[in-house]
Formats: C-alpha cells, sequence, structure tokens
C-alpha cells in the first residue's frame, strides 16, 4: 500500500504527492544520475581524443550539478536516498565497462560512440524526471518551478551536444581513413 499525503503542499483540494512512488521514482533517477555522472568521467578520462575531451568537459560538470540539484530536491521533498540504489548504478556504469567492442587490447573507437550513447539516452531519462517533477510544482511549493525549468532547458542543451559528438562518431568508428 503506497502512502499519499493528506495535506497537500499546493492549492487547497490539489490531489496529493504520492511520496512512496516519488521516492522510488526519484531514487531510481539518482542510480541513473550515480551511472551518467561516473561514465562521462570515465569517457574523459579514457577517450584519447582532446577535442572530444574538451567539447565533453563542460557537459561532464554539469552532468554532475544536475546529480546535485536531484540530491538537492529530494532533500527539500524529505525524500530519503536508498543507498542501495546509488550503489546499483555505480556497479551497473562499471559493468557496462565491459562491452564488446572489437579490440580487447586497445580502446576501441565503437567504445566512445556507445559511451556517447548511452550519455545521451541519460540525457534523456534526466529530462523526463526534470519534466515530471515541473508537472508536480503547480501544486507542490518545495518545488521551484524556475529551476527545474532551467534544468529542463539545460538537459535538452547536453542532449544537442552530446548528438553532435556521436555523430562524429560515427565517422570516427565507421569511417575508414586513407
Amino acid at each position: 500500500m503506497t502512502e499519499q499525503r493528506t495535506d497537500p503542499p499546493g492549492a487547497p483540494g490539489a490531489p496529493a504527492t504520492d511520496m512512496s512512488l516519488l521516492g522510488i521514482y526519484l531514487n531510481d533517477h539518482l542510480a541513473g544520475a550515480t551511472a551518467g555522472t561516473a561514465r562521462v568521467r570515465y569517457l574523459l578520462r579514457s577517450c584519447g581524443d582532446p577535442a572530444l575531451a574538451e567539447a565533453l568537459a563542460p557537459i561532464a560538470d554539469e552532468i554532475a550539478e544536475d546529480r546535485a540539484s536531484l540530491l538537492h530536491i529530494m532533500r527539500r521533498l524529505d525524500v530519503p536516498v536508498r543507498r542501495y540504489k546509488v550503489y546499483a548504478g555505480r556497479a551497473a556504469e562499471q559493468m557496462g565497462r565491459l562491452k564488446s567492442n572489437g579490440s580487447l587490447i586497445r580502446r576501441s573507437p565503437l567504445s566512445t560512440l556507445w559511451e556517447l550513447e548511452a550519455l545521451r539516452l541519460g540525457v534523456d531519462g534526466k529530462t523526463a524526471v526534470w519534466q515530471a517533477l515541473r508537472a508536480l510544482a503547480g501544486t507542490d511549493h518545495r518545488l521551484d518551478a524556475r529551476q527545474l525549468d532551467d534544468l529542463v532547458e539545460r538537459a535538452r542543451r547536453q542532449h544537442t551536444s552530446l548528438e553532435e559528438l556521436r555523430r562524429r562518431q560515427v565517422d570516427v568508428a565507421f569511417r575508414e581513413t586513407s
């Protein structure tokens, strides 16, 4: 049975936020944010392409800031962090490094492509959580609508940048150089 707030934090008569389900949802996204932060840092260290690293560094900083923003929002909503989900996110990211990439000894360009795609998918998920929280901000005064609008916009910019980097990496991974 899920626990619901009986005193909605918004307008009178507004439906209560189901904090039990919201807590599960936010902790699942925190696990993803943990994995995404570790993945982008790993990619920065291992990609071997200074131009890619330079383009990715500001996105990596923002991804870490977004994880911190999620933690701050969870505190504001009194949603406890489920450490086992954070650990699962870290473990999933490390297991993701064990993919087949066509090269056993050195890093393959396919690894970078896969990692950029994984990051882009993670940013899509992050956009979804910010949008979900934004929808709740109208009736829950603990959520800052302006902050969430800014986070949605930043996630959209990250998506666009990662997609551009991913497209460039397609050429690196699959086009023969002469």
